[in-house]
């Protein structure tokens, strides 16, 4: 029916509802696009906090913390998109990989393993906490889980590409890629566990607006 034959009241709350769905929308999406974006500098920033290790090419950063938390606080999909952002910085080459470097040579160093394992935690940890909702209180088993499972994850591929790009074998390339880490990511995890819930409340309610 042409909108003009029906009284301006009509019109009005015809229309009404679609625009505000629509515009609801396209305030969630620049939400969500702007905390991805904000986790992924997060995770750039952690590059700058480097310690280096004797006999390993693989220093200490606050990388896998961020990425970790990405997973947490946004979940799944989100968490995976802010590192994925970082990486594909990072291949193209803004410095933000380990020593302030970059470029798609990194992938393949001794290091690209790790960088590989950084998606992985944010995805890993995201699906065990799953979407940040206003009425869902996440269970501490829950955090704990998925932060163990997330800092763990990272290894897996960074161990093995250690041991094949160094030709290194299982021995040394877990002392050089896994052992001397794990104090550090006992302290990460206990942080993560402590912020993770507050930050998952406040992103609920973020995305929820």
């Amino acid at each position: 029916m042409d909108e003009k034959l029906l009284p301006r009241e009509n019109v009005e709350t015809t229309t009404a509802p679609g625009a505000r769905a629509a515009a609801f929308t396209t305030r969630g999406t620049v939400t969500g696009l702007t905390v991805i974006a904000l986790f992924a500098a997060l995770i750039a920033a952690g590059t700058f906090i480097s310690i280096p290790l004797p006999l390993s090419p693989v220093p200490i950063v606050l990388q896998n913390l961020f990425a970790l938390l990405a997973g947490l606080v946004l979940g799944p999909a989100k968490g995976a998109a802010a590192v994925a952002l970082y990486l594909a910085a990072g291949i193209i080459g803004a410095p933000v990989f380990a020593g302030a470097s970059g470029g798609i040579v990194r992938l393949i160093g001794p290091t690209g393993g790790f960088l590989i394992g950084y998606l992985l935690a944010g995805l890993v940890a995201g699906l065990l906490a799953g979407v940040p909702r206003p009425e869902q209180k996440i269970p501490l088993w829950r955090v704990i889980a998925a932060v163990f499972a997330g800092l763990l994850v990272v290894y897996a591929p960074g161990v093995a590409w250690l041991k094949i790009s160094t030709g290194r074998t299982w021995a040394a390339a877990l002392a050089g890629g896994f052992i001397p880490f794990i104090p550090g990511d006992v302290v990460k995890g206990a942080a993560a566990v402590l912020i993770a819930p507050r930050l998952r409340r406040a992103a609920a309610d973020l995305f929820s607006r």
